[in-house]
Formats: structure tokens, C-alpha cells, sequence
């Protein structure tokens, strides 16, 4: 008798049939399209053609089978387990199986036990990511392997999330980088994704088998892992259909002939089944009428093309995946518009726009042209236009034509999310989605296109709603979950289509605004962007606010409107613009290609455009030096940053007589500022003494693979590469100091030190395997003099007279670290006051000095022309003042205090650095920004982690420049 197993995934069905001997003797695969009755039905049917209809023993498995197992009585097997017996009997000397499914991920050690590891709350890096980042690139899931064979260069791509992902990749793609290029970027990130988020500290070595489908498919991802893992993994004969297997090798298996299984399978029905249902955003036909009356009301003045003659102005807004440009005329009048898809290459796009401007209306004549959006640059280099504008002030400018008094913007795209708060006609707060991008317009396209229907017909089914389902605002993989189990229940699908319209708006207003009531958003509220074109979606915001708002009616146009109204501002005292003519259009060329930079120790991976032969466009680069020539060393006059960095580096050389071995001090968290203490101990001590070297991205990799949990803040992770790398340099014992304190500051009412910093070195010490090395935990604290020489005595047993004179030495060197740096920090203040530069205080804590960790945002604000001091550099000079909250962490108590002296300044803002993961930052981010409002200060909050997007972080700096030029010129 025949033993079958079913295995119901979330996006495909298996089936595999195995005789008496356990041989497989049929197998199929399909995608369900969460018609899992019918399919089911289907590959049944195709059995029992082959082999009749026999009685056979059927078990069901999968993550989308335990309904199935209920309504039908067919025995459930669990997927692990069941996977578990198909390895058991097919590679019994595996020690290790990473699988990666349509929407699950999982890793399972079977070495000493059975321990399973699966994906959460997150879908990154699972099939369906690279499915949708395939799609981004307009290419097939078996071009993504072809690609990738033909790569020369790797890109950081965020894999956490899978539509934040295409913000790393867009930009890639409008800078020209290469399709093979990015295609393997894709299929690291998953490695990485996999490795980091899902091992969680445990080493994976051994046999490890690779299964599911995009690991059988693609064996560039197979190469990828195991360069990642530094072993030789395999993909077992019938990968796809271990899960199917095992179920249908479990004992628990159900006897019963096909024909019989296929009644049972239909029986089940999801029409019996309740969901939840929320009320419909219109009652009736009638308050939908008044609803279209009302939006009507904000439209745009229009001019007629045709018999128009003379100036105009243009406006070019180059997106993430699509361009919109708008012309208008002297007055404003809007002219012209396009809204079209880059298709991957904005450049030609943007020429085939003017090649048809020019042809069909030759009486036009361009005076002033602005880019603005995520191609800004590369658009304004290709075509010579004469301004760019970052895309919040472009949004800003836009809808200050429809109200002069907005005081909240929000533009829902397709994969942003971005809210402007104004305050006295300038952006006081940016608020953009920084982990998660569920809730977008491609959120809403996805789903759309997954039921058949395109954006527009889909937009339109959620006024006919009369039962929204309740979806939540969830993980855009996961929330297709929900989608499809909507639909089993009996949801129609413009009751899915007006669920996922709530689920935008409460994922923007809860997720990324974390508003907690319509009152924090202001009166006069502009909604911008694609994706409020979605009637449904308007309305769900406005039902959620409890407040009407402004949708102007070129809503999806905003930011190329506001750039064509920036070049008409700018352009009074210009003749004509320098934007190309139609001749050099017709004889256009565009020519890309990477280089690594040799310029600096940053090594840049550059982008090359050129354009026309001459033209040249340059990104890639984390300083000016490859644009401007300019050494970034001789910025470092503005930079207290890139001071400290430099004392940190002389610290590098090695130092000691090494008579009591060789220790290595990692380069991360707190040592960032207690360097000069410890390097001076243990060299004093007569030890060699071996520091780490800065952070990057391939340091941070080699020591993923032990870091515990997903959750924990960036610095933290950066932590296990630098154990890493001082064990590969060969010392003999590494160093974490333990501190419960820091040095009291006198500045709170008390000074502890920040709890993952203080007590990291346990979780070293239970995660990271030392070999050789010896790892020393410190337990001490450096506010007691006395106390701090007892312990480095006791801890490495040398006599304490030796220990008090070099703990001395080195409080000395810590104090004079700090005076100069609090010297070089005034010579700053006096250089910009006399150049009239503006003074930006970039605070954080230590470890955000570090290069890795701060995306070099310091030299970024150097470039933008301010200078850069850091908070504990400020604080001693604000004095002593109570503050609202319990003030008890050293780190924090600076953030305070330079921020009452930033108030009482004119020519210092504050940009401050927040970690993910750090749950204590939440109250003192509120309180900083509480201090700063007290006297009208600009502040700009910028969250870093692995993920975090360069790009997102220049507009907000940008956004900050423009803001502060907005309110205090030049």
C-alpha cells in the first residue's frame, strides 16, 4: 500500500508518494493561489489517474493544512517533525537543515536534540522576498541565478524587510549600479537574514542540508550560504518535498481510498467561518457623493498647452519606482503633467518626457528645471538641470498652494511612507517608516495584482464594501496571509480591498507617526502621495482622525509640482535654463560602470554615470573626495567627530612590553569612550595590548552568526565581529569591562551606565565560542578611584601597589582625552561663529562615533556646510537644571544638558542618533525634544541600525538644512 503525504505551504502544495521499501514513486508541485480545496482536489485527481483508485495511507502537513486536517479527519502531521523523519531516512548524518519556504523561514540543528529556529513576525528573506525583489528588477526567480553567476560586486541590501529592501535597491538601480550586481546583493542579504536572524547565536556546522524551494532553485544562494557558513552544504534529491515525505513516512497516517480523500478534502469550507468585520467607510451611496464633492474642491489652476507660449518651468520628481514631471506656466498654472513607471532606468524616461515636450510644443521655453525624489542627482546630472530640491520641501512647497497654513503633510508612496510636521512655516519634525514599509502603495499593488485585479479596480471595490475585514497592519508577507484566509472565510474581495485600505492608514498613523491622537497632527492636514488617490484609503484616514483634510486633486504629482514651483521661485534673474535642448536629446548616451575608490581608507564602492561623454555623476561615496578632490581629512577643522575617531585610531598601535601576554580590547559599545583608560591600564601593566579595528560591514558579518537575538540594538550586534576579529589577530585573552556605573558626572540623580553596555560581555560569553582566547569580564566600576584598582587587581591577580599606579596613568589620560576634546569642541564653536557656519550638536551616545554604526552622517553634515560637535563635548557648558523625567543615566543626563544649552543659542541644532532597540531612548527623545520646543529649535531625530537606509538618512539631514534655510537664510 502507498503512503502519501500532502504538505499545504503558504504559497504551493506538494504531494509525494513512497512504496512499502520507502522509495518515492510519484511526486507533484504546484502553486495553490490560496485555492487550496481545489488544488488539493486537482493533484488527487492526478494520482488516482496514475495509479487508480487504491486505498493508500495519506497524511497532511504544511503551515496552511490544519484546517484542512480538521474539516477532512486526515491525520496533521507537524512540518519540523515531519521534516525530521524525511532527513531521518533520506541524509540520517545531517546535522543541520536551513529551509526557506514561500513565506517561512526555518533552521533546524538536529545534532543533540531536535531545535528548531522559524521566522516571526518578519517575512525577509524568505521566498516571497526574492520573489518580490525579482520583480522589482523585472526579471524572472531563474534570471535572479543567471544574474548572480555574473556578479563582480556586492551591495548592502536590507533583507529584514521586504519591501524596505527596495529602498536600498532603487536608488541602486537609478544610479545605474548592474542588474547582476544587485541580483547577488539580493541573494546575500538573505544569507545574512537567515544566518543573524534566525541562528541567534548558535554556530551552524556540520552536514547542513539545504531545502525548499528557493534553495533548489537557485544555487547561487546555495553558494552564497556556504560561503557564509565556511562549509560545503548540499541539496538532497526531492529537496521540494521533504516536508510531503515525512508526512507521508509518519505512522499517524490515515488509511482511505483517493476517491474517498477527495469527498473528505471537500469538505472543507471557509464560508461557515466568521472573520472580523469593521464597519464600511460609506454608508451609502449618498455620503460618497458628498465625500467626492468636497475633495473636488481642492483643485489646481490649469493653463491650455496648446496656445500657451514663452516660459515654463519644470519640475521632476524621479521616485523610487516611478517619475512624475509637471509644467507650469508663469503663473503657476499647471501645463502639463506625466506620472509613468522608471522601469528601472529614470534616465530614459525622463528623456523620452522632453523629447516629447520639445517635439509637440516648440513654443515653450524652459527657464528654470528642479529634480527632486531618490533620483534628484542623477536626473539633475543627466539632463543639466539647474536646481534639486530634497523631496520634503518639495511636498512642503507644493502644498503650501493649497493651504498657506498646513501645519501636517502626509505622502503615502509606493514604498515610503513620509509626514512632515510644520511649525512657523518650516518642517519641525520628519517622520518617515524605518524598519517596516507594510502599508505602502506597493503594499496595496501586491495584493491587488495577487487577486487579479489592477491598482485602480482594486482602489475602487472598497467603497462597495459593506463588511472591511480586519487585518491589522501587519508584515506585508505575513498580512497575505491573512489576506488569503479572508478570503477561505468567505471575504469578498472589496471587503479585502477596503481592510487593506484601514490597514494602511492604521500602520502609518500607529507605526510611523505612533500618534496617539488627531490632535498631535494639527488643524490643517495635506494628504499627499499615490496612494491617497485610493478613495478608500482617504476615507479610513479621515474616519481614523475623526477630522476631514485636504486632498489636493494632483495628489500623486505633489513633490514634481512643488520642485517646477521651486525653479519658477529661484528663477527670476535667470534667462533660460541649462537644461538640455532636443538636439541633445536625439544624441543622448549613458554609460555606468563601479569602481572601488582609492582615495581614503573607506575604499568606496563608487557608481560611474556618464553622460553624453562628458557629463559625470558619482554616488557611492561616504565623503566629498571623489566629487570635489578635496582630502576629508582637512574637513575634520569642522568635525569634533572625526576628532575623536582620530585619537581612537593612534590608540590602534599596538602598545606594551607584552610581559603578561597579549590582550585585545574590541572596539565597541562603551570602549569607544574609555579607550584612552584601557589602553593606558593594561599597557602600563605590561601587556601587549591589541585594539580592534573601526567597524564595517564585513566585520560586522563574521561575527553575525553568534549574535543571540534579533532585537538588540546594532551596536550590541557590532560587538561579536570585533570578539571575532581580535580572535583571528591571535590574543590571548579579550577584555569586556562590566560596569554598573560610569564616572559620576554630577549631572543627575545618579550616573548608571546603559544596561547592554554595562553587562554585554555576559552575553559574549554565553553566545560567541573564544577557542584559544581566554574572555575576561571586568566586573568594576570606574566612579571609584580605589574600587576600580581592587578589582583590576583581583581580577588579573597582579599586586596592588603595581595596579594603583597604572590606574593612575590611565585616569589621567582619560581626563586629558576629555579636555581636549571639550577644547577642540570650543575652537569649533569660535571657527563657525566667525564664518557664520551653522553648529550642528550630533548626540548620541559613545559607540555613535562609530564609522559603521553612524553611516558617516557627521561628514554628511560637513558637506552640507554646518560643523559638528557632540554632546558631551557641550554639556558641561549648560550647567546644573532639574528635568521632568528621572534623570539617572549618564548618557542620557548629557542629552539633556546640551540641549538646555542649545536653547540658548542661535546657531546650534540638534540632529540626535537613536539606536533600535534601545527601550530606554523613548522617554529621553520626548524630553529632549520637550526642551528644545521651549525655544524654538529644529530637531532632527535619525534612527540607525544594519538596516537603516543611507538614503532616508540624507533627506532628513537635507531636510534639516533646507528647514534651517527656510527660517534663517544663508
Amino acid at each position: 500500500m502507498l503512503r502519501v503525504g500532502i504538505d499545504v505551504g503558504s504559497t504551493t502544495m506538494k504531494i509525494a508518494a513512497v512504496d512499502e521499501c520507502g522509495s518515492l514513486v510519484y511526486s507533484a508541485y504546484e502553486r495553490h493561489y490560496s485555492e487550496i480545496i481545489q488544488c488539493g482536489k486537482r493533484m488527487l485527481s492526478d494520482l488516482e489517474k496514475r495509479i487508480g483508485n487504491e486505498s493508500v495511507k495519506l497524511a497532511l502537513s504544511g503551515s496552511a493544512a490544519m484546517g484542512l486536517s480538521q474539516a477532512s479527519g486526515i491525520p496533521f502531521i507537524q512540518e519540523v517533525y515531519a521534516t525530521r523523519i524525511a532527513a531521518r531516512e533520506r541524509i540520517p548524518e545531517c546535522d543541520a537543515i536551513i529551509e526557506l519556504g514561500g513565506e517561512d523561514a526555518k533552521i533546524l540543528f538536529l545534532t543533540g536534540g531536535l531545535e528548531v529556529r522559524m521566522n516571526g513576525t518578519c517575512a525577509g528573506g524568505t521566498g516571497a522576498f526574492i520573489d518580490q525583489m525579482a520583480t522589482l528588477l523585472g526579471v524572472s526567480m531563474d534570471d535572479m541565478n543567471s544574474l548572480s553567476e555574473r556578479s563582480t560586486q556586492l551591495y548592502t541590501i536590507a533583507s529584514r524587510c521586504g519591501v524596505f529592501a527596495k529602498s536600498d535597491i532603487q536608488p541602486l538601480i537609478n544610479q545605474g549600479a548592474k542588474s547582476e550586481d544587485i541580483a547577488a546583493s539580493i541573494l546575500v542579504a538573505v544569507v545574512n537574514q537567515t544566518v543573524a536572524g534566525l541562528a541567534q547565536g548558535r554556530k551552524i556546522r556540520g552536514n547542513v542540508a539545504y531545502l525548499g524551494g528557493p534553495l533548489t532553485f537557485i544555487p547561487e544562494l546555495r553558494k552564497h550560504f556556504d560561503s557564509a557558513l565556511g562549509l560545503k552544504g548540499s541539496s538532497p534529491d526531492n529537496s521540494l518535498f521533504f516536508v510531503a515525505l515525512g508526512a507521508a513516512l509518519a505512522k499517524e497516517g490515515r488509511r482511505i481510498a483517493i476517491s474517498e480523500a477527495i469527498k473528505e478534502i471537500s469538505k472543507y469550507s471557509g464560508a461557515s467561518l466568521s472573520y472580523i468585520k469593521l464597519d464600511p467607510l460609506f454608508k451609502d451611496r449618498k455620503e460618497y457623493e458628498g465625500f467626492i464633492e468636497r475633495h473636488n474642491r481642492a483643485a489646481i489652476k490649469r493653463g491650455d498647452i496648446s496656445s500657451y507660449s514663452g516660459d515654463a518651468y519644470l519640475g521632476i520628481d524621479s521616485g523610487s519606482t516611478t517619475i512624475k514631471s509637471t509644467l507650469i506656466g508663469r503663473d503657476g498654472e499647471v501645463l502639463l503633467t506625466r506620472y509613468e513607471s522608471n522601469n528601472g532606468n529614470p534616465v530614459s524616461a525622463v528623456i523620452s518626457f522632453l523629447d516629447y515636450l520639445y517635439s509637440s510644443y516648440p513654443s515653450i521655453a524652459i527657464k528654470g528645471a528642479a529634480s527632486t525624489g531618490y533620483g534628484e542627482d542623477l536626473i539633475k546630472s543627466a539632463l543639466k538641470l539647474d536646481y534639486g530640491i530634497v523631496e520634503t520641501m518639495a511636498h512642503y512647497r507644493g502644498a503650501k498652494e493649497f493651504n498657506k497654513d498646513v501645519d501636517f503633510i502626509i505622502d503615502i508612496g509606493g514604498q515610503d511612507i513620509k509626514c512632515f510636521k510644520i511649525r512657523d512655516g518650516a518642517v519641525d519634525d520628519i517622520f518617515l517608516n524605518e524598519a517596516c514599509s507594510s502599508g505602502c502603495g506597493s503594499f496595496l499593488q501586491t495584493f491587488a495584482a495577487a487577486l487579479g485585479k489592477d491598482a485602480r479596480e482594486f482602489a475602487k471595490l472598497s467603497i462597495e464594501s459593506k463588511n472591511p475585514v480586519d487585518l491589522g497592519s501587519r508584515c506585508t508577507v505575513f498580512m497575505n496571509s491573512s489576506v488569503k484566509e479572508a478570503q477561505k472565510n468567505g471575504a469578498s474581495v472589496s471587503d479585502i480591498s477596503a481592510g487593506l485600505a484601514i490597514s494602511v492608514v492604521k500602520n502609518a498613523l500607529y507605526k510611523v507617526i505612533r500618534t496617539t491622537s488627531a490632535e498631535e497632527l494639527g488643524d490643517n492636514i495635506i494628504v499627499q502621495g499615490g496612494t491617497f488617490l485610493n478613495d478608500g484609503v482617504l476615507r479610513a484616514f479621515e474616519k481614523e482622525l475623526g477630522r476631514d483634510v485636504i486632498r489636493p486633486e494632483i495628489a500623486g504629482l505633489m513633490g514634481s509640482y512643488g520642485a517646477a514651483l521651486y525653479a519658477r521661485d529661484k528663477s527670476k534673474d535667470r534667462e533660460k535654463s541649462s537644461i538640455i535642448g532636443l538636439e541633445e536629446i536625439r544624441r543622448f548616451d549613458h554609460k555606468v560602470r563601479s569602481i572601488r575608490c582609492q582615495g581614503c581608507t573607506n575604499h568606496c564602492l563608487l557608481t560611474i554615470n556618464t553622460f553624453s561623454g562628458s557629463r559625470r555623476l558619482i554616488s557611492g561615496n561616504k565623503c566629498d573626495r571623489p566629487i570635489s578632490g578635496i582630502d576629508p581629512e582637512s574637513q575634520n577643522i569642522y568635525n569634533l567627530v572625526a576628532l575623536k575617531q582620530d585619537i581612537i585610531e593612534s590608540y590602534m598601535v599596538p602598545s606594551g612590553s607584552g610581559d603578561r601576554g597579549t590582550i585585545g580590547l574590541p572596539l565597541a559599545l562603551g570602549m569607544y569612550e574609555l579607550m584612552p583608560f584601557y589602553h593606558t591600564l593594561f599597557s602600563e601593566l605590561g601587556f601587549s595590548v591589541v585594539v580592534s579595528p573601526f567597524s564595517d560591514r564585513e566585520l560586522y558579518i563574521k561575527g553575525q552568526d553568534s549574535i543571540p537575538s534579533d532585537t538588540v540594538c546594532f551596536p550590541a550586534k557590532m560587538m561579536h565581529g570585533h570578539i571575532e576579529w581580535l580572535k583571528r589577530a591571535g590574543v590571548d585573552m579579550v577584555f569586556i569591562p562590566c560596569s554598573s556605573y560610569n564616572i559620576d558626572e554630577h549631572r543627575g540623580t545618579n550616573h548608571y551606565n546603559c544596561p547592554v553596555v554595562a553587562y554585554y560581555g555576559e552575553v559574549v560569553k554565553g553566545n560567541q565560542e573564544m577557542g584559544r582566547t581566554r574572555l575576561i569580564l571586568g566586573y568594576l566600576s570606574l566612579d571609584d578611584e580605589k574600587h576600580a584598582a581592587k578589582r583590576i587587581s583581583e581580577i588579573f591577580h597582579i599586586p596592588l601597589s603595581e595596579v594603583k599606579k597604572a590606574t593612575r596613568k590611565a585616569f589621567k589620560e582619560l581626563y586629558s582625552y576629555r579636555k581636549i576634546i571639550e577644547d577642540k569642541a570650543q575652537r569649533i564653536i569660535s571657527l563657525s561663529r566667525e564664518e557664520n557656519r551653522r553648529i550642528i550638536v550630533l548626540s548620541g551616545r559613545p559607540y555613535h562615533i562609530d564609522k559603521e554604526i553612524n553611516h558617516s552622517i557627521d561628514r554628511l553634515i560637513v558637506e552640507l556646510g554646518a560643523s559638528v560637535v557632540t554632546e558631551d563635548a557641550i554639556a558641561p557648558l549648560a550647567g546644573k537644571k532639574d528635568v521632568k523625567v528621572l534623570n539617572q543615566w549618564t548618557y542620557h543626563s548629557r542629552l539633556y544638558d546640551a540641549a538646555r544649552f542649545v536653547t540658548g543659542v542661535d546657531d546650534m541644532e540638534i540632529v540626535q542618533l537613536v539606536s533600535f532597540g534601545c527601550g530606554l531612548d523613548a522617554v529621553t527623545t520626548d524630553e529632549v525634544r520637550s526642551i528644545l520646543r521651549e525655544k524654538d529649535k529644529i530637531y532632527t531625530q535619525l534612527k540607525i541600525d544594519e538596516i537603516t537606509n543611507a538614503g532616508a538618512v540624507k533627506i532628513r539631514l537635507r531636510s534639516l538644512f533646507a528647514a534651517l534655510e527656510d527660517r534663517y537664510g544663508k
